[in-house]
């Protein structure tokens, strides 16, 4: 298959692109192929964020969009340190402030500008996970290649075998979000990173709650309890329509504690009486995890490579100080396409210092928040009275740029910490994990080599066990990771992939850096749906 450019990812980034290059083709009287590829069944399947949006960059895609999709408009906002039994309200600092933005779903966003981008000729296909790329003589990338389906669990072709596709295009976009499978084998063949990314994983449940506790357009944001003032992280709690609360806990992944687990530490915020009034009536409708880029300006690498770009949260472009980075997605999306099409229309695709022009307004806004997020190594308060700083003083303008630390050294060995005991679920406002997975809707063929392995088994024990007490399975929101016990006390890491939430916070957080995570068949994975 042939076309000028393809597009792999429909997320916020990818859509933009495809659309604005409809939106030229369309102005120019061009009718330049274009493809865009999403490994969810659906698009918006593997969607999930908080999510507030900042309207600025969709305004300026699609002017009228607000005509057609429904959102809900921020009314009111409050910023919550929170102690086990109290809560304290705190200044929101100006780049914190939501005036003007609001809550969506994500996923239904994405599926909405999917319909804009294929009334536009865009040609999508969902269910297909390009995992592998080809290059020329010169090593440019000329084409992606989609994963075989229909393989058994030894890799042999069963009756419903389809082999892969090999998509030729003059220009690829990646788009996949954070962490994604293309995006990390492209970053490491043209060594585009100089500085190492940190990521947080970010858990979130979608209630309906009673009538009474319901207040429409409502946005909390709080810090402190449940996570200690060593572990930079908080909570979020949103009030969409329809009698619905998104609400999730973000926790650093350059934690020391390996006796952590971010989802219990939700469930312990959901017990928050500032939480669990809320909650208290109502039921969980739905359940996800993803990790976030929280790097920043420090950590973006290089976003062109020979032939093709780095957009979205996959290149870094989210502002943790303000946790946003879908007006950044899309606004890196249109850039792309608009690079790329002045690119084709003079047959000169020399697109490096083109893009990286156009997109110094992104720069910028990363620039001036660059130290908040390193600021809190040192801990909550430190952390907090520099972003005061930052807010009311600095304004980013100064000299220094402080650095990022590697997620996956970070662990302390078990016997300089004290063990984490977490209560057990009331199943009625908390959870255990294997009952949230059933609000994920997971979609996975069992039937298909395994896409979580390990590079060395016995390292799982003499690393990871002996001296970190098993992490995986308190980082893996998923319960993926599970110790097995065998007679005569042999012991082994048995691996649940057909849990997995494709967050990939194993593949970041692995102390032993022993897990390797594959893309599985196209369209498996959650379908978050409304999420």
């Amino acid at each position: 298959m042939h076309y000028d450019v393809v597009i792999v990812g429909a997320g916020p980034a990818g859509l933009a692109a495809a659309i604005r290059f409809g939106q030229l083709n369309q102005q120019y009287q061009q009718n330049y192929q274009i493809c865009l590829l999403e490994k969810g069944s659906y698009i918006g399947a593997h969607i999930l964020s908080g999510a507030i949006l900042q309207p600025n960059t969709l305004n300026d895609l699609l002017p009228h969009w607000q005509t057609d999709f429904p959102v809900v408009a921020i009314t009111q906002e409050q910023f919550l340190w929170l102690t086990p039994k109290r809560s304290y309200t705190l200044p929101i600092a100006s780049y914190f402030q939501n005036k003007g933005n609001y809550i969506i779903s994500l996923g239904h966003l994405c599926h909405w500008l999917g319909e804009q981008a294929e009334t536009l000729g865009i040609e999508i296909y969902t269910g297909f996970a390009a995992n592998q790329f080809a290059h020329d003589q010169t090593d440019q990338i000329i084409s992606v290649i989609t994963g075989d389906m229909g393989l058994d669990k030894q890799g042999q072709p069963t009756a419903n075998y389809q082999p892969g596709v090999e998509i030729h295009a003059k220009q690829v976009i990646l788009a996949e979000g954070c962490r994604g499978f293309l995006t990390q084998q492209i970053i490491n063949r043209f060594q585009l990173q100089s500085h190492p990314q940190t990521y947080a994983l970010g858990i979130k449940e979608l209630w309906e709650i009673h009538k009474t506790q319901h207040q429409l357009g409502k946005v909390i944001h709080t810090i402190g309890f449940p996570l200690n003032r060593q572990i930079y992280g908080g909570g979020f709690l949103y009030h969409l329509d329809n009698q619905q609360v998104a609400l999730g806990m973000i926790v650093g992944l350059d934690y020391q504690q390996p006796y952590l687990d971010p989802y219990e530490e939700l469930q312990r915020f959901k017990n928050h009486t500032q939480i669990r009034q809320v909650l208290s009536g109502g039921r969980c409708i739905g359940y996800g995890a993803k990790t976030l880029s929280e790097g920043g300006f420090q950590s973006l690498p290089q976003l062109t490579f020979p032939g093709g770009l780095l957009v979205g949260e996959g290149a870094g472009l989210l502002n943790t100080a303000k946790l946003k980075g879908v007006h950044l997605a899309i606004q890196s999306g249109k850039i792309a396409a608009e690079t790329i099409f002045s690119a084709l229309q003079t047959k000169k695709i020399t697109l490096s210092e083109q893009y990286s022009q156009k997109l110094q307004p992104i720069y910028q806004e990363l620039k001036r928040v660059r130290n908040i997020r390193p600021a809190f190594h040192k801990g909550l308060l430190p952390g907090l009275v520099y972003a005061g700083l930052e807010a009311y003083l600095f304004k980013g303008y100064t000299p220094w740029t402080f650095s990022h630390k590697i997620d996956h050294l970070s662990l302390k060995h078990k016997k300089h910490v004290l063990p984490i005991y977490y209560s057990k679920p009331d199943n009625q406002v908390t959870f255990d994990k294997l009952t949230a997975l059933a609000y994920a809707n997971i979609t996975h063929e069992e039937n298909q080599p395994c896409h979580l392995t390990l590079k060395n088994p016995q390292t799982a024990i003499t690393v990871n066990l002996n001296l970190y007490d098993s992490p995986e399975q308190r980082y893996c929101p998923a319960n993926v990771y599970e110790l097995i016990e065998l007679p005569g006390k042999q012991t082994y890491l048995q691996i649940n992939a057909q849990n997995c939430l494709h967050c990939k916070a194993c593949e970041i957080k692995d102390p032993s850096k022993n897990i390797i995570w594959q893309l599985p068949e196209g369209g498996s994975g959650p379908n978050y749906g409304n999420m």
